[in-house]
């Protein structure tokens, strides 16, 4: 890992554009803070893009698609084939980001990183097989190094890809069977929390089905109890594929100067890891929704992120984010095309 891109310093926001877009936010014929977190976005948005008035129009959108060998250890209602059948979906049209990408517009692009079906020569995938899914981390790393380094560099080729095109916002959406699983125990180890408050159903476990989640996940941190305190080593001991491939996405965005909107619980654990490596990409992350899995919550309060909705959601694939677009194509909309008190000939408030 002598060529760590990672490390790289992100880009820097432009202080000069972000003070004249919290001005002009001020100018605006509205109570000042009236828009809350729309104004902020707006605002955050300009200084990052280094234009008085932002744009979202161009979106890209990467699904990350890898199976894990957790699943081995019955944490998930559904049989790892529905990772590879969910990739078919994606290209076929039929997925609900599929619908969602349609609508606004973006560019979807899919990415394959290793299903335990493999999908042979599938158009309209992008075919980066590291291996047959990770390995199960109840007592061994899920990956190795080299297979890590290599899932990080496919997020961040994803990228370069989106920046050729123009891309003015990004988001990232992943595929997995058993990914919550890998992303709570990534989690846990990140923050130290008990499991317990950060284990959800994922796809749809009872009770009981959570319960022994719980525990399998509780044994797995008992087994890697000696893992050195490092991000890339936590990654590359509980993540999966598409988690490391988002972590790469997310530290590239930031360093070719592309604002990412952030999905759910497991792209926000990928978001984690990626400001724990690099702390310089934190302003280059928006966050979509806090979602329905419990330690959603968790993760955002320690990325101090600002969810544009609450909904319920617990889909993936990118699909919170997703549905988050329009607003922030109305906030930059708001404070690119209001008019200012001067301009209305609205009289302002008193200085």
């Amino acid at each position: 890992m002598n060529s760590a891109w990672w490390l790289q310093p992100a880009r820097a926001a432009d202080a000069h554009i972000h003070r004249e877009a919290l001005e002009r936010q001020q100018q605006l014929t509205k109570p000042a803070g009236s828009l809350g977190t729309l104004e902020q976005a707006a605002v955050q948005l300009a200084a990052l893009q280094g234009r008085l008035k932002p744009s979202v129009e161009q979106v890209w959108i990467a699904v990350f698609a890898a199976d894990h060998g957790i699943v081995a250890e019955g944490v998930s209602p559904y049989p790892q084939e529905v990772t590879g059948q969910m990739v078919h979906n994606f290209v076929n049209g039929g997925a609900a980001i599929s619908v969602l990408a349609r609508r606004l517009q973006a560019r979807l692009e899919v990415v394959d990183l290793g299903t335990v079906t493999p999908l042979g020569d599938l158009p309209g995938v992008q075919h980066v097989r590291i291996a047959a899914g990770t390995r199960n981390f109840i007592d061994t790393a899920a990956m190795t190094v080299e297979q890590g380094v290599q899932a990080l560099q496919a997020g961040r080729d994803s990228v370069l890809r989106a920046k050729a095109a123009g891309t003015e916002l990004f988001i990232g959406g992943e595929m997995g069977i058993g990914n919550t699983t890998s992303a709570t125990a990534l989690a846990c180890a990140s923050l130290a929390c008990a499991v317990a408050d950060l284990t959800g159903p994922g796809t749809g476990l009872d009770a009981a089905g959570v319960a022994h989640k719980v525990q399998v996940i509780e044994q797995a941190l008992r087994a890697h109890a000696d893992l050195p305190d490092e991000p890339l080593q936590r990654l590359f001991c509980f993540g999966g594929f598409e988690v490391a491939a988002l972590v790469g996405a997310y530290l590239a965005c930031a360093q070719e100067g592309i604002a990412v909107l952030v999905d759910g619980f497991i792209c926000s654990v990928a978001a984690l890891v990626a400001v724990q490596l690099n702390p310089s990409i934190r302003p280059w992350l928006l966050f979509g929704h806090n979602g329905a899995e419990p330690g959603h919550r968790h993760v955002l309060a320690a990325l101090d992120g600002q969810p544009l909705l609450q909904l319920g959601l617990r889909l993936g694939e990118g699909s919170g984010a997703a549905l988050a677009v329009p607003l922030l194509r109305l906030a930059c909309d708001l404070h690119g095309q209001m008019a200012t008190f001067a301009e209305a000939a609205v009289a302002d408030r008193p200085a």
